[in-house]
């Protein structure tokens, strides 16, 4: 049972551990990188023709990620400003989605779409935690409580299970839109094997959160 547990929080950690550092290994600035995120984000939408795509520095602290509702590929604040490795890499990841989103990649739309479904379902479950004292007071009966905090857990869990649905569609983005771009004279085979680790790691940010 302990052995079960621990390989379970290891699942649970591991790749946000591994995502984090991964990216912050490679956020140093360069001069060799002749801009920043930004800079290198509307570079390459504009190259891609995506007119309707604009580019936003994180206000929310939310993270890196691309809205389709507002078409916005939104950088985080030393992504947004940094000539890094990361910045690079990680806005080309963004631009890959605006690039989906711009194809109509099916997808893209199903992941937003559940996405938002999964936050909703969050929520509900945090009210139902919360909740479950307050039952097991007012009906004096344990059992019920424990049915209401293990519907909640089991709530919660349906995201992890969402966003594992979805990792296709990250996938996607680093490895089959950003990728081919970063090899095409952006970076050179040392930068390169490095990318493929940042956009893995990328691809992993849903996951982790």
């Amino acid at each position: 049972m302990v052995i079960i547990f621990l390989a379970g929080l290891i699942l649970l950690f591991l790749p946000q551990i591994w995502a984090k550092r991964i990216m912050a290994k490679n956020s140093y600035e360069r001069n060799d990188i002749p801009g920043s995120g930004k800079q290198f984000a509307q570079h390459l939408i504009t190259n891609l023709k995506l007119s309707d795509c604009k580019i936003l520095e994180d206000q929310r602290s939310i993270g890196d990620h691309y809205d389709p509702e507002s078409k916005s590929v939104v950088l985080s604040k030393r992504n947004f400003h940094s000539r890094s490795l990361t910045a690079i890499v990680v806005a080309g990841h963004e631009v890959g989605h605006a690039y989906q989103d711009h194809i109509g990649f099916k997808p893209l739309k199903l992941r937003t779409s559940l996405v938002t479904w999964a936050a909703k379902a969050e929520k509900i479950a945090s009210i139902i935690l919360l909740a479950s004292p307050a039952i097991v007071f007012l009906t004096k009966m344990p059992l019920v409580g424990g049915i209401v905090f293990l519907s909640a857990f089991g709530i919660m869990t349906l995201p992890v299970l969402i966003h594992l649905l979805t990792l296709p569609t990250e996938l996607d983005a680093s490895f089959k839109r950003a990728l081919p771009i970063l090899s095409a004279g952006y970076l050179n085979n040392k930068d390169l094997k490095v990318a493929k680790k940042i956009l893995l790691a990328c691809s992993l940010t849903y996951l982790a959160a």
